[in-house]
């Protein structure tokens, strides 16, 4: 008997929610996801990568395509956003309600997602006060579109006023400690900033105080241009 199409039912494995997740992400960011940049991320094996990849290919949640471009089908779509809303309302609730700084948060968010059910995320959600965002600025799917017309802050002409928007998911993973550095020096959406000289590092002005920002940490910022 011919196996049905579609992904198999029930719940993703905590592996596989994983994959889904870090290749949202990475989409999102705009930049093609290969093997190899998942297998950074997720500190595995490249051949671990390939043969885990193989299976959700397999089951229906991506496609790999001759170039080793990785994408995700319509159903892989839906569980990686069910995936990252889960992650993104915790983060939010963990902030906002419990009182954590963001980079806390992010950490604490990562470790409970996989485990939390829709009934006890929607709870969250409602104490949270239903957030359009997670405290980083990034949309939580299915209640905001992606901001567009950002830039990112290493990128912004010297002179020109702007207001940070989010912060980079796949920025943040790299170098967690960008959170609390961004965070510390009021790097924050809704912060207005200006960028006073490039260079290395880049000078900036958060909230009317200079800062000497690093490259790294400027490039993980995206703003709105004023007009």
């Amino acid at each position: 008997m011919a196996r049905e199409e579609g992904p198999p039912a029930g719940r993703l494995s905590e592996t596989a929610e994983h994959y889904l997740e870090a290749i949202y992400y990475i989409a999102h960011e705009g930049d093609a996801v290969r093997p190899s940049g998942l297998a950074d991320w997720l500190g595995v094996s490249a051949p671990t990568v390939t043969v885990t990849l193989h299976r959700l290919a397999r089951d229906g949640w991506l496609e790999v395509s001759a170039g080793r471009d990785v994408v995700l089908t319509p159903a892989g779509a839906a569980a990686a956003a069910a995936i990252v809303r889960r992650h993104r309302i915790l983060e939010r609730w963990l902030v906002d309600v419990l009182g954590l700084d963001w980079a806390a948060a992010d950490r604490e968010a990562s470790l409970l997602a996989h485990g939390a059910s829709e009934l006890v995320t929607g709870r969250l959600d409602e104490q949270a006060g239903r957030p359009r965002t997670c405290p980083h600025g990034n949309p939580i799917p299915g209640r905001a579109e992606p901001p567009g017309g950002l830039v990112r802050l290493d990128r912004l002409e010297p002179g020109r006023r702007a207001v940070v928007s989010r912060i980079s998911e796949v920025a943040e993973h790299e170098a967690p400690q960008l959170l609390r550095r961004l965070g510390e020096l009021g790097l924050t959406p809704g912060s207005g900033v200006e960028v006073r000289a490039p260079g290395v590092p880049v000078a900036v002005e958060v909230g009317g105080h200079p800062v000497n920002l690093e490259v790294q940490a400027a490039r993980a910022v995206w703003v709105a241009v004023e007009d």
